[in-house]
This record gives structure tokens, C-alpha cells and sequence, in this order.
């Protein structure tokens, strides 16, 4: 029996990243002979073990044979006599296929170290189109890397065309290009990753909604930044375009998932495509949506907010529920300053001016109306005036 240390830990311990998940390839091993050392199994498909004391994952070496369709359809042999290059091979791309023995030396059978100094993303061997997932993961790899240098190899950015043009990632479930997506927006630059589904035309695929943006402008000469026309000029970002520069800025702004989707998602409301039907599904979760919602719904008002009446403002901490959920609305305002390219977050008037405002009006207590004798509809009415009489003063200071 052999024991080791395989893939992304591997890497990005070459790569002089942090380790967070390690992971065990075992060659030479029975099913039986893990067991009988104390590992638990948990693979069902093929034989994954949890290490007794650590609970890391010990994979048996194994091979794949494709059997069905889509990204599950595989037949997967594990036995003693798999080999360590036979296991290597059958994984996506080389950066991901180099492994640590026991003592610390580094094998790399398929010579990936060229392509990791090199800073290339490229595929093992041919059978990398069986299993449509990896278009995806590559995507995701092209943006986590990004910051390295890394870029997709010519000939695996043809292959994964040619995968999408042949319909393969149709056999995705919506939510499993989630799941990829939900890694994605954690990484420093998750705009490339939809920039790479554009290009071999994938992102029409999964995300029909946010590729259709592509293909509008917003009509600056119209005055009226919610007409839209065709894309013509070169010069003017597509609403696609702008939708990634916002996720890019918030993706420098705040680690926050929720608020990186919400960036990505503000375009849409600009010609009334339902982020409520992407939402369901792609079954994105409850609060990475309704965020979405609230900054589409408010977007508008809230970078208009120091021209707007005090009722007006008031009207904008109701719909939002500001008073009850005052870090979700700092989430809407982070987002919304994600719209505004040339400024820093610091710089975008309505955060302090609006936070400002909130805490006032909150300051307006209920007790003393309702001690007043107020009752029924009349203390949310006196309340209300109460508050837009103290943003009134407010705003005179």
C-alpha cells in the first residue's frame, strides 16, 4: 500500500498558497485492507475512506470509463493493480494531477510542473470532454487563479467550445452550475469566469438571463439610462459587460457572497428579466436573492437618495425593512456603490448620507406616541411623520 498527498493541495502548496483541504490518493489497497486499518467508507460510486484520527479523504486509485451521460456517467474501476499514472490521468487538468509521497518528494508523472511554471490551465488527455462539469471548473480555475497569471491553454479553451457547440453542458442540473458559481464568487476575480463562458459561448447556456445583457446598451444619448439599445460601438460596455465590472468591484469591496451576487445581478432589472426565475432555478439561496431584489427594486432611489424628499427616504427604510434589518441595508448600499466605478466606497455620497439618516429617524421613539394616546394605524402614521420632521431638520443642518 501507497499513500499520497494528490491534487489541489499538492498545487497550491508548489504554488506557495494556503492548504486548506488535503486529500489521499491510496495505490496498491483493498476495499478490506482500509477497513481492516480503521478507515471508514463513505464512497458509494468508488471507495473514498475516512482516515480513522483525521477524517481526511483516502481515495483508492482508480479508472474511469465513461457509461452514461452527463457528469455522473461513469463506471469506475479501483483494484490493486491501478497504478498511480493510470489514477493521474483520468483527472481534468495537469496542475491538479501532481502528487507528495509519504516522505515529502514530488512526482509528477505527467510532467504538470512546465504548465504550473508556465502558468497554463490545460487538460490531461481527450477523454476531459466526457464529463461536461469540467467546462465549469476550468472557468472557475481561469478566476481563482487569475491573480497568478494563470490562463487557459489554447488547446482546452477549443475543447471546451467545442464541448458547449456539441450541447454537452446542457446535461448540467441548474443546480450543479450553482454550486460552481457559488464557488466562483468567493474567488479575487470572479468576473473572469463568466468572461470565459462568454467567450466559447457557454454562458448563454446556463445563465441565458445574464448573457442576453450582452447584447443591449444602455442609450446614453436618450437621457434615460433605463432605455436600452442593440450593442453597436466598441467604446460602450454592454450591460453584460458593466454586470461583470460591478462584480469585480465588489468582489474588491467585501467577501460577502450575497452582496458579489447582487452586484452581478443589478443589470437585470433594467430590462425586466426576473432574477426571481433565475433564483428558483438555479435554487440560489434565500438570502444571496432577496438581496438581489432589494438592490434592483432600490437601486435608483438610492443613487438619487440626497435629492429625494425626507418622506421619500422614508418611504426607501419601509420597503427595505431597514428598521428591523439595518446590516442588510448597509449590504443594498455596499452593492450599490458597486455601480459607481470611478468612486471609492467611501466616496459614494448616499452611504453616509442615507446611514445617517436611518439612525435619526430610528431615534424617534414609538412609546412616547403611543403614551400620547395614539392608537392603531395612527402610531405608524405618527411615527412617520415624526421621523420625516426630524430628517426634515436633518437635512437643514
Amino acid at each position: 500500500m501507497q499513500i499520497y498527498l494528490v491534487g489541489g493541495a499538492v498545487r497550491d502548496k508548489l504554488l506557495s498558497l494556503p492548504v486548506k483541504d488535503k486529500d489521499f490518493v491510496v495505490v496498491g489497497a483493498t476495499p478490506a485492507e482500509m477497513l481492516a486499518q480503521g478507515y471508514q467508507q463513505v464512497g458509494k460510486d468508488f471507495p473514498v475512506f475516512l482516515h480513522p484520527r483525521t477524517k481526511q479523504e483516502y481515495a483508492l486509485a482508480r479508472t474511469e470509463r465513461k457509461s452514461g451521460s452527463g457528469y455522473t456517467g461513469f463506471t469506475c474501476y479501483a483494484a490493486p493493480d491501478v497504478t498511480l499514472e493510470q489514477d493521474l490521468v483520468r483527472r481534468d487538468l495537469t496542475i491538479n494531477a501532481i502528487v507528495e509521497d509519504q516522505s515529502g518528494q514530488v512526482i509528477d508523472p505527467l510532467n504538470a510542473r512546465a504548465d504550473l511554471d508556465n502558468r497554463l490551465l490545460r487538460h490531461i488527455s481527450a477523454s476531459f470532454s466526457e464529463d461536461p462539469l469540467r467546462v465549469l471548473r476550468v472557468a472557475r480555475f481561469a478566476a481563482r487563479f487569475h491573480q497568478l497569471g494563470f490562463t487557459i491553454a489554447d488547446e482546452t479553451l477549443m475543447l471546451m467550445q467545442a464541448m458547449t457547440q456539441a450541447g454537452d453542458l446542457a446535461e448540467l442540473t441548474p443546480e450543479r452550475v450553482w454550486q460552481e458559481v457559488e464557488k466562483t464568487l468567493s474567488a479575487a476575480n470572479p468576473e473572469v469566469f463568466f468572461n470565459v463562458l462568454k467567450e466559447i459561448g457557454a454562458l448563454a447556456i446556463i445563465l441565458p438571463e445574464l448573457d442576453s445583457l450582452f447584447n443591449l446598451n444602455k442609450n446614453i444619448n436618450s437621457g434615460n439610462e433605463t432605455d436600452l439599445e442593440p450593442e453597436s460601438t466598441p467604446e460602450k460596455n454592454s450591460l453584460g459587460q458593466q454586470a461583470l465590472i460591478q462584480l469585480k468591484r465588489s468582489a474588491s469591496l467585501s467577501p460577502d457572497l450575497a452582496i458579489r451576487f447582487a452586484a452581478l445581478m443589478q443589470q437585470l432589472n433594467n430590462h425586466q428579466v426576473s432574477i426571481k426565475a433565475l433564483a428558483k432555478r438555479c435554487k440560489v439561496p434565500n438570502e444571496h436573492r432577496d438581496l438581489a431584489l432589494q438592490v434592483s427594486a432600490q437601486q435608483s432611489n438610492i443613487h438619487n437618495a440626497i435629492s429625494l424628499t425626507p418622506a421619500d427616504i422614508i418611504a426607501i427604510f419601509d420597503q427595505t425593512d431597514a428598521w428591523r434589518k439595518p446590516e442588510r441595508f448597509q449590504q443594498i448600499l455596499l452593492t450599490c456603490s458597486s455601480s459607481q466605478a470611478k468612486l471609492l466606497v467611501d466616496e459614494y455620497p448616499p452611504t453616509e448620507y442615507l446611514t445617517k439618516m436611518l439612525s435619526v429617524a430610528c431615534d424617534i421613539a414609538v412609546q412616547p406616541i403611543i403614551a400620547a394616546g395614539f392608537r392603531g394605524p395612527e402610531i405608524k402614521q405618527q411615527l412617520t411623520a415624526q421621523r420625516i420632521t426630524a430628517l426634515t431638520a436633518l437635512r437643514a443642518q
